[in-house]
């Protein structure tokens, strides 16, 4: 790997000392990136030991999403397990690059998480799945015109959504839907014409983030759990015009159900 390719590694790495650093933790198990509406599963994890303002990190912005929290968070299991959560969440939307997409995950690999459970809210294409509804992500279909990897780095994604900890979580919720997940550029929301494309070539989700980062996570051999909260139905599905405070609103009112159930998941994993 040449020096600029390696750059995005040796800048995780950074960050990854840094939080080290300042929480004492010496490494991490498992890390969570928290989407809208899933906000509240840190609080029922266990114990949060040090609140970060990521911005301080290396590598790390503050948000730029109405909802989306700026801290990195290090809690500690009853099991005794320990746990990232990356509140800063970095869209491709917002321009700064794919690096700084994945600048989050690729430092939760540096500071030793094994697993990566990846979370958002997003458009439904199943009329049944009404806003408030979780659903396990099955696979994805990138749908950016960009990959979080350099150069002739070839990475297989089969079962890159870990069909275990789908497993796991269907343990916890046997009722739990799965569906493929399109991620899409944003930041507009998608035409009635774009669903209609998406659900033909096998999409049942629809949103602006997890693809980009479940790809550096499998690169960075990270064992990847997704999982999305149906916030609204899709632009065409839905009889009404979609904007972000039904996003944010939805994410409200399932919060605590769907937190809970998060921090169950995780709990057994």
């Amino acid at each position: 790997m040449n020096d600029f390719n390696d750059a995005p590694f040796r800048l995780a790495d950074e960050a990854a000392a840094a939080i080290a650093e300042q929480t004492g933790v010496p490494a991490h198990d498992i890390a969570l990136v928290l989407g809208s509406g899933w906000g509240e599963a840190a609080e029922l994890i266990g114990e949060t030991t040090h609140t970060l303002d990521a911005a301080t990190l290396p590598g790390f912005h503050a948000p730029a999403v109405v909802g989306h929290t700026g801290t990195i968070r290090s809690i500690l299991t009853p099991a005794g397990k320990r746990v990232l959560v990356l509140g800063a969440r970095t869209h491709y939307y917002e321009g700064q690059g794919v690096r700084s997409v994945v600048h989050g995950v690729r430092t939760a690999a540096a500071a030793g998480c094994a697993t990566l459970v990846l979370t958002n809210g997003c458009g439904g294409l199943n009329e049944a799945w009404t806003p408030g509804t979780p659903v396990l992500i099955s696979d994805h279909i990138n749908l950016t015109a960009a990959s979080p990897l350099e150069g002739a780095t070839f990475v297989d994604l089969t079962d890159l959504y870990s069909p275990r900890l789908r497993a796991i979580a269907r343990e916890v919720d046997p009722s739990l839907d799965e569906g493929v997940y399109a991620q899409f550029t944003g930041p507009h929301y998608e035409t009635p014409a774009e669903v209609q494309y998406a659900k033909r070539i096998g999409a049942d989700l629809v949103g602006m983030s997890t693809a980009l980062e479940a790809i550096a996570a499998r690169h960075a051999g990270l064992e990847v759990f997704g999982i999305s909260l149906v916030t609204n139905l899709a632009a065409g599905i839905s009889p009404v015009p979609l904007s972000h405070a039904e996003v944010i609103e939805a994410g409200q009112a399932a919060g605590p159900r769907i937190s809970a159930l998060l921090a169950d998941i995780v709990g057994r994993i």
